[in-house]
């Protein structure tokens, strides 16, 4: 029988002690939800571990964490660090995210005590770090398979069976009508809470699984320590009582539709009138231009952007939106990485590295440009370019950014009407001193934009 609970305490050398939940334990019910203050004007980064460094482990990637905290990211997000099935195993390393054990370490990235350094060196750092955790379905060949074959969902034959309308023939669906897969999942995401001080978690296609459950797992969770938790999902309801953050599929797809078609900045004025207009101001909603799948999928973010790059990188920043930089963005990295293979990035000083750094801190600096609930609503200028022109300010007079983007591949002379954004900036990364009275007049190239940040 697999034990449902196992709980390593790492700190001052203490052995593994095993703890079993006790048999009909409930998940305890939801609470209204409130975020960590230390995500107030957190920037994400995404760590592809087995693709990081060329040893791919968890030791080597530590060495980079002083760099990232120099660059200013906040949370340090780890791909699926377990042990990966091999019943049906895609390439000769198969996906993080078939799971065969959900309390071990993946011998490929390293030992649990190479976790348990990985994660004091972030926390000494002042960077939280968070788990990717797969709820919704293990490897055909996890023990639970054996040991709990009511936990998964069957074919009308009795069959193990993928989740319904996917591809993912590596993996076996989770049933969660089973009040003991609940119990076990919830107990199995507290282990790495306590035993490994982590902050939270990314939860892998969270709308395949009851929402109810995951405000089970965030009540629990949260009586432990306070947790991050971001949905890979685009669902309102998930902010109430589970999630601080869901995914913005929409911002990525309004994006790369404009950046595909010229069409100017209409795709993602709808994204945010729709943003501003249905869903609750204190939600976080990620906003990315490259993460694992669109890398290994879709494209490199840099063939996706091609001259707009700069551009949909600065708007992740300074729009509404919890940044996230994915695994060597920072490099350049120009290339799709192998998703079941190793893949090592070429690392080098990037071209839109230092625009990291620069939108890292304004928007650390800028509470206009905060998170969620801690941040400022966007509120639209309008201009005489309209269809190609995204222009707004956030935050209220003496802390305002005001955000001048030209959405098209047609340079722009840009006049403002109103005077909602009147007053006198710094170019937040030139510098220079910049006055708004009325009668402006900005040159914008194709893809051009332009951040003030308003000066006392």
């Amino acid at each position: 029988m697999r034990r449902r609970l196992l709980t390593t305490l790492i700190a001052a050398g203490l052995a593994a002690v095993p703890v079993q939940a006790a048999p009909g334990d409930a998940p305890a019910a939801g609470v209204a939800l409130t975020n960590p203050a230390w995500t107030r004007d957190a920037v994400i980064y995404q760590i592809n571990t087995r693709q990081f460094t060329p040893e791919g482990t968890l030791a080597a990637a530590q060495q980079h964490l002083e760099r990232l905290a120099a660059m200013g990211v906040d949370i340090i997000w780890l791909m699926p660090i377990h042990p990966i099935g091999l019943e049906g195993r895609k390439g000769s390393l198969g996906s993080p995210y078939a799971v065969r054990d959900y309390l071990a370490v993946n011998p490929e990235l390293g030992t649990e005590a190479d976790l348990a350094a990985f994660v004091a060196e972030a926390h000494r750092l002042g960077l939280k770090v968070i788990l990717d955790w797969v709820a919704n379905h293990s490897a055909r060949d996890n023990p639970l398979t054996q040991s709990h074959p009511h936990w998964y969902t069957r074919t009308p034959e009795g069959a193990l069976t993928s989740p319904a309308g996917t591809d993912w023939s590596d993996v076996a669906d989770f049933d969660y009508s089973q009040p003991g897969l609940r119990r076990y999942m919830i107990d199995a995401m507290a282990h790495w809470v306590r035993a490994y001080g982590i902050d939270g978690f990314r939860c892998d296609v969270a709308g395949y699984v009851p929402t109810d459950f995951w405000e089970a797992a965030r009540a629990e969770l949260e009586a432990i320590r306070p947790v991050f938790m971001l949905a890979e999902w685009e669902q309102r309801d998930l902010h109430a009582r589970a999630f601080d953050a869901t995914y913005a599929w929409g911002w990525k797809e309004a994006m790369q539709r404009l950046v595909k078609s010229g069409e100017g900045a209409g795709p993602i004025r709808a994204y945010y009138a729709l943003q501003a207009e249905t869903w609750p101001h204190a939600a976080m909603r990620m906003v990315y231009t490259e993460n694992h799948d669109q890398n290994a999928w879709d494209g490199a973010a840099r063939a996706i952007y091609g001259p707009a790059y700069a551009a949909a990188i600065a708007l992740s920043f300074v729009g509404p939106g919890l940044p996230l930089i994915y695994n060597g963005q920072e490099a350049d990295n120009d290339r799709q990485l192998a998703f079941f293979e190793r893949d090592p990035i070429a690392w080098r000083e990037g071209v839109h590295a230092p625009l990291f750094r620069q939108l890292i801190a304004l928007k650390t600096r800028m509470r206009a440009l905060h998170n969620g609930r801690f941040g400022a609503p966007m509120v639209m200028v309008p201009t005489s370019a309209d269809a190609d022109v995204l222009a707004f300010t956030r935050g209220a007079a003496g802390e305002r950014v005001f955000a001048v983007f030209n959405l098209s591949p047609r340079a722009q002379q840009v006049r403002f009407g109103l005077a909602r954004h009147h007053g006198r900036y710094r170019d937040a990364l030139g510098g220079e001193a910049m006055a708004f009275a009325g009668g402006e007049v900005l040159e914008l190239p194709a893809w051009g934009f332009r951040i003030f940040a308003e000066s006392d």
